[in-house]
């Protein structure tokens, strides 16, 4: 900030280093009297003094700066927010202090303060208009009284400020306004317009300026001699120093920061606190990080500069990049329209509540109350890290400075204190370096007294000598106190503010002291980089992220997607080719100086509050620098004027003589001829760049597109507010969300695509749970501020929500009238096997309906989002959006013209941007609401032409997903479908499905099982293609199926996927026949094959332990799955297996696996003198106790499901490497092996126990339904 405004334009004169830019008076133009202001929105009910008349600037000096020009209507607009205002002798008068800020469109700041006071109406037309317009109101309102009397009162009592509505006789005095009874007074206001925030200087100007109007005696030299002098004889001063300069009564001070300390803040954060408590104010801090939308809301203009100034100045390093107006004139309402971040100061007006406050869109939106001390934060908010220590911290400090870190204003009984300062407090607060006027004039007065001259005379007599000076050296001596003390109050306030704001700069030290590690640099020159800004990641966000504490990341992942995050990182990138940012030429300085302090291991990122270490010799510089003056300006002087002009008369501000303002001094200064050297400097460097670099328009052309990348609009034009303009700025609005929806979708995809690139094996994962959450809620926000754009009426906190209300009436409506077939129930399909599968209806309203019996979700916002998340998970969401715009007749109702939705190529290309996002699958609605009911349906899939049409025994099932299991679940008798509800299963993983082999037809031959979840349609299918009955297949009467989602289908491909798959195509089928089918059906895979794939099952296990835990997804399918490990160790044990059949009976592995169980328990294995002899007898009983218990559990499993237990059990417990060797040398093998069977092999074995060593480092947490009811 500290120069920003400041920078001088080529060849500029050395006015570039002044102190002030323009001196501004504002107020009535008498020629053209009375023009009400319709822009501000005032009603005509109210009575004339209440109303706002326009504005104009009356005089302005010097008339333009070329590297700042003025602008008229934006400074009048800022010097008098509410256009002009009347009062009589009856009203308060007291003048009022306010400052205001200029954003240009590049970003730079110009700063403006103001002292506004009343000034007598000697104008007689305008008196007489005033007069006239209250005959006006008085006719219309009798006339309205006698139409009703009864609301009489009302209406009296709403034309006049609340809180006097004590007796009629004051309501007509309120209310009239008589030219020959009372006096008219107007408001009038002086502005002085910086480079640079020095508020408690310009203020402290300003009020002598004033004192000198109102005082009885004309001030010491004409009024512009003081304007002349702060205008071209005051410099700013040079950072890191102090300066001196006079006002019209006492000289004042003012400072500034060093280049390496933090930039330049006036405001004083001690208001901001009282005003806001240390609470509150971090939490608005935290909104503003996240760039949400801001609106503080006061009755006075200082509070709403006092709070924004306040909080973005805590921002650094960082900057706010969005639309920052902390005073919005009540002409400039439509920009609470605006669909982008914001910080905004709206006036509240006298008497006005919250709940009558119409405001477009409120989904993200942090209303700051700031006169009642309450704030309303948006939903789903993280907190900033570490904040309860961090509150702490802040209210030590502010502790040490008496103020009570819950504020010191609290809403009801200030609100009636809420008149602004009046000017006796300011100059006896004791804050202002200002003796009163009238103690100026006492000491004058006594000086000479006679009194006090017969008291000496009789002292002298007594013999007591009294000084004649005596008396009034005491006195100003007293003066002198006054200005100590505030002198001190002031040192304090600064004192406070630098050490509050390094308290907040420490957070960020601490929190990025590692960022420069993760910036990633890839182009080798500026121009290159320039042009290629919006396809390159500059920040490696997922290996940062993957860095931080967890109690972080909710925060720290939606922060470093804003704007101010990838601005500061631009900055830094560029800092490799041009002068460093100054913010972060600061930040940097303080992270090497960590690092010189703090020896810690950048590995170790730890979440431990580490208190600011800085605070006292920030507070010891600052001091230093107000108790030695470094500067002093020339004093203020005669001037060459001309003589009988601008006669002195009290409370009129003179008509100031224009010549000598419009032009500054010829003489140089020092300071002139300093900065026409370092000007020399500057424009040699500049021509140096533009013969090396490239042309510098381009250039220029280049850094403004990049630095305003992702930005929509960085500030609108406050000054010309004709029609176009306003249209041109919502043609910019729709441009930008259009643009930031479509880097939104991007970057949503090439994340998502990155992951599952992963998932399939190629390259690394760079998202995580975490930042997808992110991506999504940024998405939720988008869509709200898209359908906030052009509202007509608000109604509702989400305007999305809203829309599809009213939507939902419309086609209900219809529905109703229209009893269409559709709606008597989904349309059932036949498969192969003639069990019924019923297809999901595509259903926009069905959708919604979902989300509205959600009890969990209580705000129409919550609503949205979770509709929003729904909608992407079943990937229907640009389609459900395009249903819902295509009833034209209500767009047209609730939006306007210029609004985005109605803008049909660019909602149709927004359209198209989101139905890009049906290439990836989300889960983002299944796993945020995790407690919710969901209704399942089940269809069981059996293969008729083999199986029993009818079974006579009692089948059950029971399904398991990430989040539980709904537990055993009977299947009504011969009834294959069934629904069931149970709390949200997450991704499902298993199914159990069985009976109780009861009655004569107990054999059932299942294909598969489809498992569907009702809301968001995912659809899971669970092959198995194996018998469940005893003394056929394995005996198995219950079986364990691995889930595998289904791409969402067309309506044929649901048909086809119902039919029996050919044996083949399905894997899992294939694998788990029993061994006599696999002889001949299917390509028996080769010993070569094999190893592979036992290679293939490990690696996809420790890939898995790899990723971030929140990203693993299902280890029971690595185990269990397709070409799980299981299904491996499967294959290497077939490999080579004897006769499938030995008398005429099935041979399974687990034949095998118990003879070798038999031959460990009756042979004593112990032979003398051999190595490891106690190691092997030990893994063989626990062999042979882990095969007992499996085969003792009080469950129907088959042989082939017996052995996927063992081998899920010794991978949890890291026995598979032990066991293999036991097997491998057990005698049962030769017996039931081939010669060349892969197991009768030494390499091949120890290949293999090499192999299974490398998960044993991971713990393995088993899904409960793969080894229920087994004890070991």
């Amino acid at each position: 900030m500290s120069g920003s405004g400041a920078a001088p334009g080529p060849g500029s004169s050395p006015a570039a280093c002044r102190f002030a830019h323009y001196f501004v008076l504002c107020g009535i133009d008498a020629d053209s009297g009375l023009e009400p202001d319709e822009l501000a929105g005032e009603n005509f009910d109210q009575s004339p003094l209440r109303r706002t008349f326009k504005s104009k600037v009356l005089a302005h000096y010097p008339q333009n700066i070329e590297w700042n020009p003025f602008d008229q209507d934006a400074v009048n607009m800022l010097c008098m927010p509410k256009g002009l205002s009347f009062r009589t002798q009856t009203d308060n008068r007291d003048p009022q202090f306010h400052s205001f800020i200029i954003t240009r469109e590049d970003g730079s700041r110009t700063y403006g303060f103001v002292l506004t006071f009343y000034e007598e109406v000697t104008s007689k037309p305008i008196c007489t208009a005033m007069q006239t317009l209250y005959q006006m109101h008085n006719a219309e309102r009798s006339s309205s009284v006698d139409a009703s009397s009864s609301c009489s009162m009302d209406s009296l009592a709403s034309s006049i400020d609340e809180g006097d509505t004590t007796s009629l006789l004051k309501l007509q005095r309120y209310n009239s306004y008589d030219i020959s009874r009372d006096t008219l007074y107007v408001s009038k206001s002086i502005c002085l317009i910086t480079p640079l925030p020095f508020m408690q200087a310009c203020k402290k100007f300003l009020i002598q300026l004033y004192m000198a109007v109102t005082s009885q005696q004309p001030p010491p030299l004409p009024l512009e001699s003081y304007i002349h002098n702060i205008l071209y004889e005051v410099p700013l001063p040079p950072p890191g120093r102090s300066l001196k300069f006079y006002g019209v009564y006492e000289p004042i001070i003012c400072q500034r920061p060093g280049p390496n300390e933090l930039p330049l803040s006036d405001y004083p954060l001690r208001e901001a606190l009282e005003l806001l408590g240390v609470e509150n104010l971090v939490q608005v801090f935290t909104c503003v990080l996240l760039e949400m939308q801001i609106l503080l809301y006061s009755q006075d203009y200082q509070r709403l500069m006092t709070v924004a100034e306040g909080i973005t100045t805590l921002l650094f390093p960082f900057q706010w990049q969005h639309v920052y107006v902390p005073i919005l004139p009540a002409s400039l309402l439509h920009f609470l329209d605006a669909p982008v971040p914001y910080l905004m100061g709206l006036q509240s007006k006298e008497g006005t509540d919250r709940s009558k406050l119409e405001l477009p869109q409120e989904a993200n939106l942090c209303f700051v109350d700031i006169d009642n001390h309450f704030i309303e934060l948006p939903e789903e908010f993280p907190q900033f890290p570490n904040k309860v220590d961090f509150i702490q911290e802040l209210s030590e400090v502010l502790f040490q400075f008496g103020i009570p870190p819950e504020g010191s204003l609290h809403g009801s009984e200030h609100a009636t204190k809420l008149k602004n300062l009046v000017m006796k407090d300011l100059v006896n607060d004791k804050k202002n370096g200002n003796v009163s006027a009238n103690n100026i004039s006492m000491y004058e007065l006594l000086r000479g007294n006679e009194t006090i001259a017969r008291l000496q005379a009789l002292a002298k007599r007594t013999g007591v000598t009294v000084e004649k000076m005596d008396l009034s050296a005491s006195l100003g001596d007293q003066g002198k106190d006054v200005q100590v003390q505030c002198e001190e109050a002031e040192l304090r306030d600064c004192q406070l503010n630098v050490q509050l704001r390094e308290v907040f700069a420490n957070r960020f030290t601490q929190m990025f002291a590692d960022y420069e590690a993760f910036v990633i640099q890839t182009a080798q020159d500026l121009d290159s980089w320039l042009t290629n800004r919006e396809q390159m990641q500059n920040f490696d966000k997922a290996s940062f992220l993957c860095d931080q504490p967890e109690p972080y990341l909710p925060f720290l992942s939606r922060f470093i997607e804003t704007q101010m995050f990838a601005t500061f990182i631009d900055n830094k990138i560029m800092s490799q080719w041009e002068e460093k940012d100054p913010l972060l030429r600061v930040f940097d300085s303080r992270i090497e100086k960590i690092r010189l302090y703090n020896v810690r291991a950048p590995t170790l990122r730890t979440s431990m509050y580490q208190k600011c270490s800085t605070l006292k010799e920030a507070a010891q510089s600052i001091e230093q620098r107000l108790m030695k003056m470094d500067h002093t300006a020339i004093h203020p002087h005669l001037l060459d004027m001309k003589i009988g002009q601008g006669k002195y008369e009290q409370g009129f501000f003179p008509k100031l003589q224009s010549d000598v303002l419009a032009t500054g001094p010829t003489n140089n200064n020092r300071w002139v001829s300093r900065s026409a050297a370092t000007q020399r400097r500057k424009d040699r460097l500049r021509q140096h760049s533009e013969h090396v670099a490239l042309d510098n328009d381009l250039r220029e052309k280049y850094m403004q597109e990049a630095r305003s990348l992702g930005k929509n609009l960085r500030q609108p034009k406050l000054s010309d507010l004709s029609p176009a303009v306003i249209a041109q700025t919502n043609w910019k609005f729709v441009e930008g969300l259009l643009k930031e929806c479509k880097m939104k979708t991007k970057r949503m995809l090439v994340e998502k695509m990155g992951h599952e690139a992963v998932e399939l094996g190629h390259g690394e994962a760079n998202i995580t749970g975490l930042e997808e959450n992110t991506l999504i809620a940024s998405l939720c926000d988008l869509l709200e501020r898209i359908w906030s754009h052009g509202l007509q009426v608000k109604q509702g906190k989400s305007a999305l929500w809203s829309h599809l209300i009213q939507f939902q009436d419309r086609e209900e409506k219809q529905e109703h009238l229209a009893e269409s077939p559709v709606a008597l129930g989904p349309e059932r399909r036949k498969s192969d096997s003639g069990v019924m599968l019923p297809t999901l209806r595509v259903s926009l309203i069905q959708d919604m309906r979902h989300i509205q019996n959600m009890s969990e979700i209580k705000t129409d916002v919550g609503r949205a989002r979770a509709w929003i998340r729904l909608s992407l998970e079943k990937k229907l969401l640009s389609q459900h959006l395009k249903q819902l715009l295509s009833n034209q007749p209500l767009t047209k109702k609730l939006y306007k013209r210029y609004a985005f939705l109605r803008c049909e190529e660019e909602r149709e290309q927004f359209l198209y941007h989101l139905l890009s996002l049906n290439a990836v699958d989300y889960f983002c609605f299944t796993s945020v609401f995790t407690t919710i009911m969901i209704p399942y349906r089940s269809v069981i899939i059996p293969i008729k032409k083999l199986s029993n049409a009818i079974i006579t025994s009692n089948p059950w099932i029971c399904v398991s997903g990430e989040l539980g299991d709904t537990g055993v679940m009977p299947i009504p008798k011969n009834l294959l479908e069934m629904t069931f509800e149970c709390q949200n299963l997450g991704k499902l993983t298993t199914v159990q499905i069985g009976h109780d082999n009861s009655g004569l037809l107990a054999k059932w031959l299942v294909d598969c099982v489809m498992v569907r979840n009702e809301i968001t349609g995912h659809t899971y299918r669970f092959p198995c293609g194996r018998w469940l009955g005893k003394g056929i297949d394995d005996g198995s009467l219950e079986r364990i199926l691995i889930g595998e989602l289904m791409a969402p289908a067309t309506d044929e491909d649901l048909v086809k996927q119902c039919r029996t798959p050919p044996q083949q195509k399905s894997p899992t089928t294939a694998r788990r026949l029993s061994i006599t089918s696999l002889t001949g059906k299917t390509p028996k895979p080769n010993a070569g094959q094999i190893q592979e794939g036992i290679g293939e099952a490990v690696n996809n296990i420790v890939k898995h332990f790899h990723k971030p835990e929140k990203e693993r997804g299902s280890l029971t399918v690595l185990l269990c799955g397709e070409n799980g490990l299981v299904a491996a160790l499967e294959q290497v044990f077939h490999h080579g297996f004897k006769s499938s059949r030995i008398f005429h009976k099935n041979v399974f592995i687990w034949d095998f696996i118990e003879r070798a169980v038999a031959y460990f328990e009756t042979t004593d294995q112990i032979l003398d003198n051999e190595d490891g002899v106690l190691i092997q007898k030990s893994s063989c009983k626990t062999f042979c106790r882990y095969v007992n218990a499996i085969n003792a559990a009080p469950r129907s499993i088959g042989k082939d499901g017996k052995f996927q237990i063992l081998v899920c059990l010794g991978t949890r417990d890291r026995l598979l490497p032990q066991w293999i060797p036991l097997l491998a040398e057990c005698p049962a093998i030769t017996r039931m092996y081939e010669e060349s069977a892969l197991l009768r092999d030494h390499m091949t074995v120890n290949s293999l126990i090499r192999i299974l060593q490398t998960i044993q480092d991971f713990t393995i947490v088993l899904e409960g339904s793969l080894i229920k009811g087994v004890d070991v």
